[in-house]
């Protein structure tokens, strides 16, 4: 019976050898024949040499030889045998290589044949819709393949064939089964690309929970089946990621967004259909609570009838029976949903002032019911998620939008109009609810510093006392918008002393950032109108004051009913006030400035007040006079009743000095006036002196104005000169001599 390996070799037609046992045979059977021939010379020997032996000399000489030949036949045939033997064992080798190499072709075959078989299994079963024995088949072909890949030294045509076909096969199951995951989850889309209520009522979803059958059609699987064979295939993830962004983006955002939107689910016997209607209310946003309830009705629904179905419970694959779809679904719109609830909804529920920051604990126990409801219907794993931690850390979202909030409605303040005035008087007051008391050592100490400042006060006599309205601001017009911003600063700070400390510090630098971009918004949003318009200058200006006279003694009201942290020394606003008052002065100054260059103009046109005798000349001198008359009655007018009286009569006085000194210098230059000049010049001089008090008329009332109009050489420096030089133009030479 001949060898495992000659028949291999045999059955493979591609050698004809003898097997190694019939290779030792023959060499042993050779050895013997040498071992024969060897006796058969040493007799023969013995025989030819004994005759002739003469004597033992001889005789040991013929052993020598004898053994000289045995040896040399020894070496002859250890040399053959060896040689045979490396010869059958290289044989051997090569025969042995070729076994395994033929062992390789024949599971390579067999592998071959079971991915045909597997294709030919996954193409039946796919014809009768029978989805996951098909991705089955066409897992164990992918796998056949793989294995034959993984071969070395056989890299085949024929692999990349079967990968072609392979990822064809693949093609088509994802489309049937896309056509079946159509069939089962079918979406109606709004036709409109721009979101509103009106596209959102137009979304649907109808989710198969029982396929229909029809006589001349194969049974539709269930969606367990579906979702099944789309997991064997790989594509499940990619699959769910489509459904979850569409459930979000047309089902759950909507019901964030819109208030009025509510869910209706409809179920039937074979479908549940997912649809809105919209209820009339006025509320802007809904409320986390209304939010978080109707979420949890579309989630609900959705983990009874898809996301909760039985999967790989009877599979090997350890991978698909632990596969859990809440959670999936969970993992890709959590992120994107917690998103959405904290800047569509919960934003809006932080309240705006501290007194309901306890009911805003009835947003924190909704939201951790409604974390807990997702936990349970597998959504959510872990413990407390970004949507919980937002909601408890309700006193710095407090505090944030708070601040937000404060410093929106001053901007919107600032850039409002200026001119829109309101009357202070030294009476006014931020009308402000009564601060609480403080804590009873303050209160003691405050007590103590008030019964000795009584004492003090009664010990005052009478002449020493201060006017009640000494450190009073005087009666001017602000911006009514300004007036506004100081009231937002109280009542803010106001907030602050019932706020938690974290708050209260937020709450007090942001009062103080409202005073910071007052100094750097106004000057540049109005800065047109306060370059040409002197009215809203002299406004601006007053607005400054108005705020830096609060200033001194905000944080001292405050300052013992604040947060401890802020009550060692930084609650304060005093380093402010120099730089209001900066601002309100030069602004101020720069329209003085502006005014004094048109009076000098308007009296540039005068020509000198030189040659009186032409009519030209005094034409041209008098239409100056009564321009600078103008503008400054002007000026009176606009800055009536705004300015406060003193800043108004410095303002006029000053400009009427610079006019007047203009003149002065004007007819002092001329190096000869005639009579008629100096009658003509005493005209335009008297025209001055009877007119110019009236631009003095910082009182809307007449009557009031006469005491300042009497006053103006306090206000106008050069008016005593200019009328000395009135008298000197009407003197005669005498005259003039007797007055030196």
């Amino acid at each position: 019976m001949s060898s495992f390996v000659t028949e291999v070799l045999a059955h493979s037609g591609r050698l004809e050898k003898e097997d190694l046992g019939t290779r030792i045979g023959r060499l042993t059977r050779r050895v013997e024949e040498i071992k024969g021939e060897v006796c058969s010379m040493i007799n023969k020997k013995y025989n030819e040499f004994l005759p002739s032996m003469q004597s033992a000399q001889d005789l040991v000489t013929q052993v020598d030889e004898l053994c000289d030949d045995i040896d040399l036949l020894k070496s002859r045939v250890e040399s053959e045998v060896q040689q045979d033997l490396h010869v059958s064992i290289a044989e051997f080798t090569q025969l042995k290589q070729q076994l395994e190499r033929d062992t390789v072709v024949l599971s390579m075959l067999k592998q071959l044949q079971e991915f045909s078989t597997a294709i030919e299994d996954y193409n039946c079963a796919l014809s009768e819709k029978k989805y996951v024995a098909a991705a089955q088949h066409l897992k164990k072909a992918q796998n056949c393949l793989k294995s034959l890949k993984s071969r070395k030294g056989f890299e085949l045509q024929i692999f990349k064939s079967l990968s072609v076909e392979l990822t064809i096969q693949k093609q088509n199951i994802l489309y049937h089964l896309g056509e079946e995951w159509q069939k089962l989850a079918a979406w109606k889309l709004p036709t409109s690309k721009v979101s509103s209520l009106e596209s959102v009522l137009q979304t649907e979803l109808h989710l198969c929970t029982k396929p229909s059958q029809k006589e001349d059609e194969a049974p539709s699987p269930p969606i367990s089946s579906v979702l099944l064979a789309f997991a064997l295939v790989g594509e499940l993830h990619t699959k769910l990621k489509s459904f979850s962004q569409l459930l979000l983006k047309y089902i759950i955002r909507p019901l964030v967004f819109y208030p009025s939107l509510h869910a209706l689910i409809d179920t039937h016997p074979d479908t549940v259909v997912f649809r809105f209607e919209s209820v009339a209310t006025e509320l802007e946003h809904s409320s986390p609570p209304e939010v978080f309830t109707k979420i949890r009705l579309v989630l609900e629904v959705l983990q009874k009838h898809l996301l909760d179905l039985p999967l790989g419970d009877d599979l090997e694959d350890e991978k698909l029976s632990k596969i859990v779809l809440a959670e999936i679904v969970g993992d890709m719109i959590w992120e994107d949903l917690s998103e959405c609830l904290i800047k569509d909804c919960l934003v809006y529920s932080i309240p705006t002032n501290s007194s309901k920051l306890e009911q805003y604990e009835e947003v924190i126990q909704s939201t951790e019911e409604f974390e807990n409801a997702l936990k349970d219907m597998r959504f959510l794993k872990g413990d407390t998620t970004d949507l919980l931690k937002y909601a408890r850390n309700i006193n710095s979202h407090f505090a944030n939008k708070k601040c937000q909030d404060v410093i929106v409605a001053a901007r919107n303040l600032m850039t409002s109009e200026i001119h829109n005035t309101v009357k202070i008087s030294p009476e006014a007051k931020i009308v402000l609810p009564e601060l609480p008391a403080p804590d009873e050592d303050n209160g003691l100490k405050m007590q103590k510093a008030s019964k000795s400042l009584h004492n003090e006060m009664m010990n005052l006599d009478t002449e020493n006392k201060l006017g009640e309205h000494s450190f009073s601001l005087p009666t001017c017009r602000i911006s009514e918008s300004v007036e506004k911003l100081m009231e937002l600063a109280y009542q803010t700070l106001l907030e602050a002393t019932t706020s938690s400390d974290q708050c209260a510090v937020q709450l007090f630098y942001s009062v103080r950032n409202i005073f910071h971009l007052f100094h750097d918004v106004v000057p540049t949003y109005h800065k047109e109108n306060l370059q040409k318009l002197p009215q809203l200058a002299a406004i601006h200006h007053n607005n400054c004051m108005y705020i830096a006279h609060h200033l001194l003694t905000l944080g001292h009201q405050f300052k013992l009913r604040l947060a401890p942290v802020l009550c060692d020394g930084t609650t304060t606003f005093v380093d402010l006030v120099p730089g209001f008052r900066r601002l309100g002065t030069e602004c101020f100054l720069a329209q003085m400035r502006a005014q004094k260059g048109e009076l000098l103009e308007r009296l540039s046109s005068a020509r000198n007040f030189s040659n009186m005798d032409d009519e030209d000349n005094y034409s041209a001198a008098s239409r100056a006079v009564r321009q600078v008359l103008h503008q400054l009655k002007r000026l009176g007018v606009v800055w009536q009743d705004v300015l406060p009286v003193n800043i108004y009569c410095k303002a006029m006085g000053t400009l009427l000095n610079t006019a007047i000194a203009e003149i002065i210098g004007r007819i002092t230059t001329l190096e000869d006036i005639s009579t008629q000049d100096g009658d003509r010049l005493y005209s335009l001089c008297r025209t001055i002196v009877e007119e110019g008090p009236q631009v003095f008329t910082p009182l809307p009332d007449e009557n009031e104005n006469k005491k300042f109009q009497e006053e103006v050489p306090v206000y106008v420096p050069k008016w005593m000169p200019f009328k000395e030089l009135m008298l000197l133009l009407q003197a005669s030479l005498q005259e003039i001599g007797d007055r030196m």
